[in-house]
């Protein structure tokens, strides 16, 4: 968010707002980067992968590939689109194993159809909601942006966009263009009740109706059936993430703890979760 309250999206259209200087800056922030990467994670965990299968995966707006470290680390294979060449040229500096290729969102994906398992996209959608030119109509690029993006996903898939509506009325037109364009899902809303940790996620679904995941620490029922919650602390995955041994009881306990977060039936934990047997002889 700019000085004195004011939205970067009215400052300056994206790919003038993210010029060299402000691409550098906002890449070498560490609260930024550790900011960034909690929502990545939180929008990875809201796709609902199957655990340990490397998949290919779609970053809208991707930026200077903050974003698509995370799905590196996590072993998938991604493409990146940005409209800011900035962040773009940083992203490439940097090393990112992704592909990143410059693209305005609100004209369209150009890829064939069922390409992707699936799609994030951290703090971008909103800027599509302003007319940066005479020729701009905001609902028909959002409608542009969501066509096509159905499309280039495979049945079944989902697409996670983490973002910051101006209000509930921009909210209502994006939700109103995703659905027109053949998406179910909804809005999963994490810490609602916290202005500083509160977090808004547009979870959409391509082919089929699904449940929305289940809210993480909603303070009522009616809480959990509109929203996820977000946490600051990402539990036992986040610390240990890269450290547990596969097959170990910690690998086994996150997995778990992963599991129920994404809303999914799993057995208790016990004394005897992930206990090494005695081989048969």
């Amino acid at each position: 968010m700019a000085s004195g309250g004011r939205r970067p999206e009215k400052r300056a259209p994206a790919d003038i707002f993210y010029d060299e200087k402000e691409a550098r800056k906002y890449t070498n922030n560490s609260r930024m980067m550790e900011v960034q990467s909690r929502m990545s994670e939180r929008a990875l965990e809201l796709l609902n992968l199957e655990d340990d299968q490397p998949c290919l995966l779609l970053d809208l707006g991707c930026g200077s590939g903050l974003s698509g470290e995370l799905l590196t680390e996590h072993g998938h294979v991604w493409v990146g689109l940005d409209i800011s060449s900035a962040m773009l040229d940083v992203a490439v500096e940097r090393g990112v194993e992704g592909d990143v290729l410059l693209c305005d969102l609100g004209q369209g994906l150009n890829f064939r159809p069922g390409t992707f398992h699936g799609a994030i996209s951290i703090s971008a959608l909103q800027w599509l909601c302003n007319a940066d030119c005479a020729t701009h109509n905001p609902q028909r690029r959002l409608r542009t942006l969501f066509t096509t993006l159905y499309s280039c996903l495979e049945r079944g898939a989902r697409a996670v966009f983490q973002l910051y509506p101006e209000n509930a009325q921009q909210m209502e037109v994006i939700t109103a263009q995703a659905a027109r364009c053949g998406f179910t899902g909804g809005v999963v809303i994490d810490y609602p009740h916290s202005s500083s940790a509160k977090k808004i996620f547009l979870c959409l679904f391509s082919g089929s109706q699904s449940v929305l995941p289940k809210a993480l620490g909603c303070e009522s029922e009616s809480d959990q059936r509109s929203q996820a919650q977000f946490t600051n602390h990402r539990l036992r995955a986040k610390a240990a993430r890269g450290s547990s041994i596969k097959k170990s009881r910690d690998w086994i306990l996150e997995k778990k703890e992963r599991r129920r977060r994404q809303g999914k039936e799993v057995k208790c934990d016990s004394k005897y979760t992930g206990r090494k047997r005695r081989p048969k002889f």
